[in-house]
């Protein structure tokens, strides 16, 4: 569960009480605004409200183990209102289909994720 800043907690499925808590971090920088959790294979994503990124989390330490960068998905014609922000992460478990969406957007993209590039 997030309540916007950089703490997430990890309830009991079937109490809805609080196990344990983390929070996320960037190497040192601690990361806040995450907004939509969704846990895919083993690690937790979060948008960052009100920006185009998502947070790739480790669940047992909070780090962020990696980015999902999403600018130019959404066309200028819909992001003249400042509420139209990144707001969806859905995942496809059994078809390994990760679906992303936001406030106000008129669609839902079905995304690939690319594998890192060696630098």
């Amino acid at each position: 569960m997030s309540d916007g800043t950089s703490e997430i907690r990890v309830l009991d499925a079937e109490k809805f009480q609080e196990k344990r808590r983390f929070k996320v971090h960037d190497r040192s920088t601690l990361i806040d605004q995450l907004n939509e959790l969704e846990f895919v294979d083993g690690q937790l994503f979060a948008n960052v409200w009100h920006s185009n990124r998502i947070a790739r989390i480790s669940p047992e330490t909070g780090e962020v183990v990696g980015w999902i960068d999403l600018t130019g998905l959404l066309s200028p014609v819909y992001r003249r209102e400042p509420e139209a922000v990144l707001n969806g992460i859905a995942y496809d478990s059994a078809h390994k289909r990760l679906f992303v969406t936001g406030k106000l957007w008129p669609s839902v993209f079905e995304i690939r994720l690319a594998p890192k590039l060696p630098r």
